[in-house]
């Protein structure tokens, strides 16, 4: 089930994504209050994607000191923003049941791979036992790493949620 569910998270998004405008409400003020969370979520994803080289090593920079999955933590967080700007407690519980159950599988599934091609570097990193690198933050890194459709996308859904609010 968790290689299913990592293995289609992105189409499964798509479908949810559909599903959160059909039921959303959104108000002036949980648009303003969402898109401030889903913007923050999104900061701190693209501070993730300008320190992480993919499959390359066990990334120990930036927002990576602090927790071994920036990227999902920036997901969830975006979600929540969605969640809050489309005003719909169902799209809400949706968001919740979507996020928990593919960033789980997809954590899951990261850190089996992460195990098998580091071994001992990736033990070290999630016990804490290593130290943590110094480098700095990269905007090549950051689109290398494709944030920039992340970035989009969190835009379009913004504004497809202020197109439906200016549209009641």
């Amino acid at each position: 089930m968790t290689r299913l569910l990592t293995r289609w998270r992105v189409f499964l998004g798509f479908v949810f994504a559909a599903l959160v405008l059909w039921l959303a409400s959104p108000t002036r003020d949980s648009l303003l209050v969402g898109a401030a969370i889903a913007v923050a979520g999104e900061c701190l994803r693209l501070w993730a994607a300008g320190h992480l080289e993919k499959s390359k090593e066990v990334t120990r920079s930036g927002p990576y000191r602090y927790t071994r999955h920036p990227l999902y933590l920036g997901s969830s967080t975006i979600g929540v923003g969605i969640a809050v700007a489309s005003h719909h407690w169902i799209v809400a519980a949706m968001v919740v049941t979507y996020m928990a159950l593919t960033l789980t599988a997809a954590m899951r599934s990261e850190e089996a791979h992460l195990r098998e091609k580091f071994g001992d570097a990736y033990d070290a990193d999630a016990e804490k036992r290593a130290a943590p690198m110094d480098r700095p933050f990269s905007w090549a890194r950051a689109i290398g790493n494709r944030e920039h459709h992340t970035m989009a996308g969190l835009a379009a859904g913004l504004g497809m949620l202020a197109m439906k609010m200016l549209g009641s």
